[in-house]
C-alpha cells in the first residue's frame, strides 16, 4: 500500500501542517476541533459516491469559479471567495486539508486558492482519495451539502500569486524567470487535440514542458523533495521565478505544489491557462513540435 514519504507532514506542526500530508497524519486528527477537511474533486470524481468521512465539497466545477470569466476555473473575486469559504465553516485558525478522487490533481488548485487568499494553514492530501482507501482508512456515503456552522474566513489577497496573460507573455521575455506547461507531450507539441473545442494546439514560445504527472511516483504520491527539485533544475537552470500553465489552470497548481516542496519561493500560475492563451488571437502566439 502507498505510504507518504512523511508520516507525518512535509513542513510544518500539527497545526500548520505544511503544503503536503500523509494519510497516517490525517486520520489521526480526523476528528480534531478546528480541522476542515475538504473534497476538491472535478469532472467524473465530482459528486462521487463516497467520501472521507466529514469532508465538504470546494467545488471547483460549481460556485468556487468565476463562472462569467471565459476560462473554466477562473479564481472568484476575494469577496465571493471569502463567502464560500465562511458558508463552509472556515475560520481564519482553521486547518484545512484537501484531497480529491483522482490523486492529487484538483487538490492543489484549491490549496493554491488558499493561499492566493492569504491562507496558510491548508495542506494537500499526498495521493488524495486512492491513497486514503489503499491504506485501508474508511469512507462514507457522500452526504448533502455541509450545514454545520458559519465560519469567519477573511480573505487577504496576496498580489502575484495568480497572473494574467499579460504576465505570462513578459515572463516569457525575461531571462530570470520560466514558463513550464504541465499538460501532456502531445498536448504540447500541438500532435493530440485539445479537450476544450475552439482552441488551437501546441505551446507559448518558450514555454517548457513540465506534465503534472513527472513529479509524482507510480503509486499516485509526490515523489520526494531532492527529486522534485532535481526535475525543475533540470528544466529551469539558476531561473528562480517559475510560472505555471496547463489546460485551465488546475494541473499547474500540481507544479506550483511541486516546487514549493522542493524549496522554490517566487512563483504564480497562469490562471487562464493555455483556455485562455489558446484562443485564437493575434495577441498571443503558439507554436508547435
Amino acid at each position: 500500500m502507498p505510504t507518504s514519504q512523511n508520516s507525518t507532514s512535509r513542513g510544518a506542526d500539527s497545526e500548520n501542517p505544511g503544503p503536503l500530508v500523509g494519510a497516517g497524519w490525517l486520520a489521526e486528527r480526523l476528528a480534531a476541533p478546528g480541522l476542515v477537511l475538504f473534497d476538491a474533486s472535478v469532472g467524473a470524481h465530482r459528486g462521487a459516491a463516497h467520501r472521507i468521512p466529514g469532508a465538504r465539497p470546494f467545488d471547483l466545477d460549481g460556485e468556487l469559479s468565476d463562472h462569467d470569466a471565459p476560462a473554466p476555473h477562473t479564481m472568484p473575486g476575494a469577496a465571493r471567495f471569502a463567502e464560500a469559504m465562511r458558508a463552509l465553516g472556515v475560520d481564519d485558525t482553521s486547518t484545512v486539508v484537501v484531497y480529491d478522487g483522482a490523486g492529487v490533481y484538483s487538490s492543489a488548485r484549491a490549496w493554491w486558492m488558499l493561499r492566493a487568499m492569504g491562507f496558510d494553514r491548508a495542506a494537500v492530501l499526498d495521493g488524495g482519495l486512492p491513497a486514503w482507501t489503499a491504506a485501508g482508512l474508511p469512507v462514507e456515503a457522500t452526504g448533502p451539502a455541509y450545514e454545520g456552522p458559519r465560519g469567519s474566513f477573511t480573505a487577504r489577497p496576496r498580489t502575484g500569486l495568480l497572473v494574467d496573460g499579460a504576465t505570462v507573455a513578459a515572463a516569457l521575455a525575461d531571462p530570470a524567470a520560466a514558463v513550464l506547461d504541465a499538460r501532456t507531450r502531445e498536448r504540447f507539441a500541438g500532435t493530440a487535440p485539445e479537450p476544450r473545442p475552439g482552441l488551437r494546439g501546441g505551446h507559448m514560445p518558450g514555454a517548457i514542458n513540465l506534465p503534472f504527472a513527472e513529479l509524482q511516483r507510480p503509486d499516485g504520491l509526490m515523489r520526494p523533495a531532492e527529486e522534485l527539485r532535481a526535475a525543475i533544475d533540470a528544466l529551469t537552470g539558476d531561473r528562480e521565478r517559475l510560472y505555471f500553465s496547463c489546460g485551465s489552470g488546475v494541473t499547474a497548481c500540481v507544479l506550483a505544489l511541486g516546487a514549493t516542496l522542493a524549496g522554490y519561493r517566487d512563483l504564480a500560475v497562469y490562471d487562464g491557462s493555455w483556455s485562455e492563451w489558446g484562443i485564437p488571437s493575434d495577441q498571443r502566439p503558439v507554436v508547435t513540435g
